[in-house]
């Protein structure tokens, strides 16, 4: 029996798939008896798969309306470098394994939802499935990377010559929860936490005290509460992600249909949520849990003997203090074939936010500040990638910066030199109930958080508040 015919047979079939008395039922099990891979999606959803191969998460790029410096191209994962991983395209699916057989990495297509190929931006029925649909849809699906007999590399279930069990698993389709989520956006970056620093494995079930949003005896949201989006086109930004698929439905509290504009009884907290950011008063610090990568530097060639690899060496941070800016909702980001920006410390900017004190519309944010060592091309002073996944195992910084300027630019043996880079990621995530906020001592204190000058103001604006009026007393 095909798929579309068990479909359209699932009243009589309703008993012989039903689930076993007292046994949790999910919404496809009833709908077709073997799972074929995404064709057996596509015979009922290719409108959603097609509105899925135009969407970010599967472009891995998009309309970058908040970047200041976009002019109107699509940027996005695929085609930007960052000082992480610097760019999937160089390392995008296979097996590096030690000489101990131990694998290394996998490749960046691993938290990709697709099968293994590259998104093409010319849609075809080889595209579409190559969607992956149960890796964001199926509780319990887990996948590993094959090599097939004409030694290319695809993505398949670890259950792929489980029938019964693949059946089972590919049955339990729903909404994506939060560790759905949570297994590729906690563990970008190399490894827990290393890049975010606000998105940790703990918020699958956090306490109230961790974020009161999303702990089961707080709202318990989902991220798909706050990221809803019609066509599999998800809101959401922050100051590092280029771009932006729903640019009029920026993700904030101060919506109406989350605490609007007045959340406090207060009304001197309320002046403040006029220009401050609610995550810089309720996210006190972040990487609480799971220590964040603050620092890294590709330039140092480091071994790792108990795990038998080479690495670049790397500082991680507890518990970290957020830094402080302005933000407009612009950004400015380090684009790929343009002559490196720096700022007054030569440090690359990466990605910095836009604002000034200046701007009525621009708050004070939380950010995580991230520093990097990168190179950077001879002559053109270009940003460069690294095909960082086969350096684990070889050690050889000269070859993988070589390699991936070949396969990113078409530049044979680049030249290149050393330069940091800096990028402000903002900190949206692990929001505290007001009992754990900061009080007003935490910034307007004599040892206050806020660098003031820096800021744009003279000092502390409470402060010198309260010596004018002790002058004119």
């Amino acid at each position: 029996m095909t798929n579309r015919a068990c479909l359209l047979a699932a009243p009589i079939l309703a008993v012989a798939l039903a689930a076993p008395a007292g046994a949790k039922e999910y919404s496809h099990q009833q709908y077709f008896e073997h799972y074929e891979g995404t064709r057996t999606c596509l015979s009922c959803h290719e409108k959603e798969a097609t509105t899925f191969f135009h969407s970010q998460h599967y472009q891995w790029k998009a309309p970058a309306a908040k970047l200041v410096n976009a002019r109107g191209m699509q940027l996005g994962k695929i085609n930007m470098i960052n000082d992480y991983c610097t760019n999937p395209v160089p390392n995008w699916i296979g097996k590096v394994s030690n000489e101990r057989g131990d694998v290394l990495a996998a490749g960046c297509s691993k938290c990709h939802a697709g099968l293994g190929k590259l998104p093409s931006e010319k849609i075809s029925r080889e595209q579409l499935e190559n969607i992956d649909c149960l890796i964001c849809h199926a509780s319990g699906y887990q996948r590993d990377v094959y090599q097939n007999a004409d030694g290319s590399w695809e993505w398949r279930p670890v259950l792929w010559k489980n029938r019964e069990g693949l059946d089972s698993v590919s049955k339990r389709i729903g909404a994506p929860t939060r560790t759905t989520c949570l297994r590729c956006h906690a563990g970008s970056g190399g490894g827990p936490n290393f890049k975010r620093g606000d998105i940790e494995y703990v918020l699958a079930n956090p306490p109230r005290d961790y974020d009161v949003h999303m702990a089961t005896e707080g709202t318990n949201l989902q991220c798909v509460d706050c990221h809803a989006g019609a066509e599999h086109k998800i809101p959401g930004g922050g100051t590092d992600l280029a771009g932006t698929e729903v640019p009029e439905t920026m993700n904030g509290c101060d919506s109406k249909a989350c605490h609007g504009p007045a959340p406090h009884p207060a009304e001197v907290l309320n002046l403040h949520a006029r220009r401050v950011a609610c995550t810089t008063c309720h996210v006190t610090d972040f990487a609480r849990t799971d220590a964040t990568n603050v620092d890294r530097d590709w330039s140092e060639t480091l071994r790792d003997e108990e795990k038998a690899k080479f690495t670049y060496r790397s500082r991680t941070e507890a518990g970290v203090r957020p830094a402080y800016a302005w933000f407009n909702g612009s950004v400015y980001m380090q684009l790929p074939r343009e002559k490196v920006r720096r700022n007054a410390a030569g440090e690359i900017e990466m990605a910095v936010p836009q604002g000034t004190r200046a701007e009525p519309g621009a708050k004070i944010q939380a950010f995580k500040l991230y520093r990097a060592t990168m190179p950077v091309l001879g002559g053109k002073e270009w940003i460069l990638p690294i095909t960082t996944e086969e350096y684990y195992r070889h050690g050889d910084m000269n070859r993988a910066v070589r390699e991936a300027a070949e396969i990113f630019y078409g530049i044979h043996e680049a030249e290149f030199s050393w330069a940091r880079t800096i990028r402000y990621q903002g900190i949206f995530h692990g929001v505290q109930p007001s009992e754990k906020a900061l009080s007003c001592l935490d910034c307007h204190g004599r040892n206050g958080r806020l660098d003031w000058k820096a800021l744009g103001y003279a000092s502390d604006p409470v402060l010198a508040r309260m010596a004018a009026q002790r002058s004119t007393k």
